[in-house]
């Protein structure tokens, strides 16, 4: 067994390609979800240990952290970071600070509070590796998402910080940039879009798995 991963997020259409690539590898995964049903989806796997938990509150969060180091034959190596949201709509002068605020919350703060109570066993493994979600958008913005784009920027400066905190540990921070991703959802809600350059979940799977387990890479903000 190659070690633990714990996938935030790994219940979504990114996530549950995430978590199967993860156990097709051999790791052990254990995945937070928002309800039963949702971690239901994801099918029983030997290697797969999932709990209800909220990733907004401290509390939950650090409860994932015991349920990923429960199991000593598998340390820690690997965090990837995939809770988020979009919201996209007015432009600034239209739109409320609360909205602008909520998108900050959504895409920041979970990925901290996870990030913060993982990080003490990727430090006692001897190292390992964290993949955090930022968007093509970060980069490319447009108009409309202001507080998406600020918070998906936010994520690339985190990575940033961590990288340089935590290199000593041998711990790796890398972000990737997804463009649209081909899910159920994206089409259910864009529904007369062009979907021919959007990307299939595994094929982003694939990458963040490359990311956990390349030794050396660390620091990229990878579009993918």
């Amino acid at each position: 067994m190659t070690g633990t991963v714990v996938v935030a997020g790994g219940t979504g259409g990114l996530g549950s390609a995430v978590t199967a690539e993860f156990l097709a590898a051999g790791w052990r995964v254990v995945v937070p979800g928002r309800s039963e049903k949702s971690l239901a989806e994801l099918g029983p796997a030997e290697a797969l240990h999932t709990l209800v938990a909220d990733l907004a509150d401290p509390a939950g969060a650090a409860e994932v952290a015991r349920v990923a180091g429960a199991d000593e034959a598998a340390p820690v190596r690997a965090l990837v970071n995939l809770v988020g949201g979009f919201s996209a709509g007015a432009r600034v002068h239209e739109t409320p600070i609360e909205e602008f605020e909520q998108q900050l919350t959504v895409n920041l703060r979970p990925t901290y509070l996870i990030t913060q109570a993982v990080l003490p066993l990727l430090i006692a493994a001897g190292g390992g590796s964290i993949t955090c979600t930022s968007s093509g958008a970060a980069v490319k913005p447009f108009p409309g998402a202001a507080g998406y784009i600020t918070a998906k920027a936010g994520v690339l400066a985190f990575v940033d910080a961590l990288t340089v905190e935590y290199a000593k540990d041998g711990i790796r921070v890398n972000a990737i940039l997804p463009g649209t991703i081909d899910t159920p959802v994206n089409r259910r809600v864009m529904p007369e879009a062009d979907t021919s350059g959007w990307t299939p979940p595994a094929q982003i799977a694939t990458v963040v798995r490359l990311l956990a387990e390349t030794p050396g890479l660390t620091g990229a903000h990878l579009p993918v």
